[in-house]
């Protein structure tokens, strides 16, 4: 009798992928995976994502916030868009060591239009070389200083909201933590795309031998981002967001991931814990995605759909149909 192939194997994983999204990966067979820490240069020079044209109804500026050190960000504003409008600061992906506000152009061109609001990208300090809270503290002097120069911006300070995708996922849910707990700054939403919240790594699907963010890959970057801290148990939740006991008081929160994404089962647990601190949630887990598979857009129909729920759901909160 034949053995059953092994759940989170990666013969089992692979033939469980969604079969457009699999060729896809097929065809990028020279993209370097991080997979030891001294990947994390090339990784790093190759860049992340597919690459996107983007369009001319969108003004991108980039500034510096003064600080030590300064905090680079990119304003898109969308043309032909007066009045005060909301605000999202977007935190991008990169499991803490490499990418940059480079990789949100394509998600603030694609909405700023739709939406009307004014799109502020973080280009927050990576690990290993600025371990936590760096990362943190760079996402909250942004946060504070559109909340501060609203009007200066003209933005509405009370519909600021927060997006982040993968590490920038994980980031924006510890901003929400921190931004609740300091008092300063109400966050008027939190979009987290399959974020990376559970730096213990215990759960079964944190052991998959999945493609795109492995479990080595995981290990890197938690590793990076912790420094010292890695391996103990004196990790704060503003560092690791499902290590939070008390959700309540938090904003509105919309969470995603691939149901072959090492994170499925801890995004579905914070998910589960927002709905039983009295968070208004809502959760999309996608049969056949792995990590980021919504960067293929339009060319993969799962894609489309991850898209179409994130922008839905973006478009209530923003207070427009789209």
């Amino acid at each position: 009798m034949e053995r059953p192939v092994p759940v989170g194997s990666r013969a089992e994983v692979i033939a469980r992928l969604d079969p457009v999204v699999a060729a896809f990966g097929e065809a990028i067979t020279d993209y370097v995976l991080l997979q030891k820490p001294e990947d994390i240069a090339a990784v790093r020079e190759q860049g992340l994502g597919v690459p996107v044209e983007l369009t001319d109804a969108v003004e991108r500026t980039d500034q510096e916030i003064p600080g030590d050190p300064p905090i680079r960000v990119r304003l898109h504003r969308p043309k032909g868009v007066e009045g005060p409008m909301p605000a999202i600061v977007s935190l991008h992906l990169g499991g803490y060591v490499v990418g940059t506000y480079d990789n949100e152009d394509a998600r603030h061109d694609r909405l700023c239009p739709r939406f009307g609001y004014l799109g502020v990208a973080v280009d927050y300090r990576l690990a290993p070389e600025t371990s936590f809270p760096g990362a943190l503290e760079d996402a909250y002097g942004a946060l504070r200083w559109v909340h501060d120069n609203a009007e200066e911006l003209g933005v509405d300070r009370s519909r600021i909201g927060i997006i982040g995708a993968s590490a920038g996922g994980g980031l924006a849910a510890a901003l929400a933590l921190y931004a609740r707990d300091k008092g300063e700054v109400p966050v008027a939403f939190q979009q987290l795309l399959y974020p990376m919240l559970d730096d213990r790594r215990t759960t079964p699907t944190s052991q998959w031998d999945v493609p795109v963010w492995s479990p080595e890959s995981n290990e890197i970057g938690w590793s990076s981002y912790l420094g010292a801290l890695y391996g103990t148990e004196d990790i704060p939740y503003y560092a690791a967001p499902s290590r939070a006991t008390d959700l309540t008081g938090l904003p509105p929160a919309f969470l995603c991931v691939g149901a072959l994404d090492l994170f499925c089962d801890e995004v579905i647990d914070y998910a589960q814990r927002l709905n039983q601190a009295g968070v208004p949630v809502e959760l999309h887990v996608y049969p056949g995605g792995p990590h980021a598979f919504d960067v293929f857009g339009e060319m993969v129909g799962l894609a489309r759909r991850a898209l179409r729920d994130e922008e839905e759901w973006l478009g209530a909160q923003l207070g427009r149909s789209g």
